[in-house]
């Protein structure tokens, strides 16, 4: 650790280290030096990303791009190179270290009012935007086929099939359910092989929580936790939102009467996310609900394909937790489709008030 914090290129003298944040990915710690200069110093995790340097490859370029164009500092996160220039540091255990500035803020889990959801929604719009004329096939794909839905159903299909633990007669319904919307499922992924949606640098993880506020204004920063960013499409981002943002319940609520889509939450994200990504086109405008649709699919897809496998991904609290995480993004899946229709309106109308 401490090599690592020397190797970066500092202002002044390491003179404290304390482990910061909750994450549960890398191992966190915040430096402040004899100037009074403070940084985030981190290890990333091996096992979780299988090629460090390439992910800081990523996040060097990307957070360059934005900084060279941004009129806030605040609104990137400032990546220290080596002192030979690079972004990452390798210790003599084979183990890889990456240094930013600190910047006071703070996060939410869960949004406390509609402004803190508009707030995320204008971030990671703003941020599609900044980004938008980076040439996103030169990004190196960290988790490989990541929103690649017809990829994911292969998988899937193999795990039902082989039925490795014996849970498959008990999940039959719920398989069928998934089964029925491959087509449907597919349609982002097919228009992205056909080129009829452009490839947009994603942020890929756009959680809430990973959206800093400042502590006085309550506003949108910079985005944070920039390890998944990859060439993807415009209405993962957007989707991946609303699934977490706009349901009415947990991730794992058993009570499944609970989930649904809060189409008012949806708006306020909606109106947030145009309002920043002015770059977008017609079409990807006119497919983000069915990114929403999409993404909730996709990880309840995830969560039952991994329940089948024996839980091997996802960590878990219960044997039946990942049965109940795939249940409740499934009865979100079937709300989403019960109001496309109005959906399909809210995005429409939004895009029309925004754009006039």
């Amino acid at each position: 650790m401490e090599k690592a914090a020397y190797a970066f290129k500092l202002d002044g003298t390491p003179v404290k280290c304390t482990v910061f944040g909750h994450g549960h990915i890398n191992h966190t710690l915040k430096i402040i030096t004899d100037t009074g200069a403070e940084y985030i110093l981190q290890k990333i995790n091996k096992y979780v990303f299988k090629d460090p340097a390439g992910v800081m490859r990523n996040v060097g370029s990307i957070t360059d791009f934005i900084r060279e164009r941004a009129d806030d500092t605040r609104l990137c996160l400032h990546f220290l190179t080596t002192k030979d220039g690079q972004f990452h540091y390798q210790d003599d255990q084979g183990e890889f270290w990456r240094m930013y500035d600190f910047i006071g803020g703070f996060c939410l889990d869960t949004p406390e009012s509609d402004q803190d959801f508009y707030q995320s929604a204008l971030a990671f719009g703003r941020f599609q935007q900044m980004l938008s004329e980076f040439k996103a096939d030169t990004l190196e794909e960290t988790i490989p086929e990541f929103h690649n839905t017809i990829d994911r159903y292969r998988l899937f299909k193999q795990s039902v099939a082989e039925d490795r633990v014996g849970r498959l007669a008990g999940v039959q319904d719920d398989v069928d359910f998934v089964l029925a919307r491959e087509e449907k499922g597919s349609i982002l992924q097919n228009m992205r092989v056909s080129g009829e949606l452009p490839l947009r640098v994603t942020h890929n993880d756009t959680k809430l929580n990973n959206v800093l506020l400042d502590r006085k204004t309550r506003k949108s920063l910079c985005v944070l936790d920039l390890d998944t960013v990859m060439p993807g499409l415009s209405a993962y981002d957007f989707g991946d939102s609303i699934r977490f943002g706009a349901a009415t319940a947990a991730e794992d609520e058993k009570d499944l009467s609970k989930m649904h889509l809060d189409l008012h939450m949806f708006e306020v994200f909606t109106r947030g996310f145009l309002e920043a990504a002015t770059s977008l086109t017609d079409r990807e405008v006119e497919v983000l609900p069915m990114g929403a649709y999409t993404m909730t699919l996709e990880v309840g897809l995830r969560f039952l394909k991994d329940y089948l496998d024996g839980d091997l991904y996802f960590k878990t609290a219960y044997p039946e937790h990942n049965l109940v995480r795939a249940r409740t993004q499934l009865k979100l899946v079937a709300d989403m489709e019960d109001k496309m229709g109005q959906m399909n309106e809210i995005v429409a109308r939004v895009a029309a008030e925004v754009r006039k």
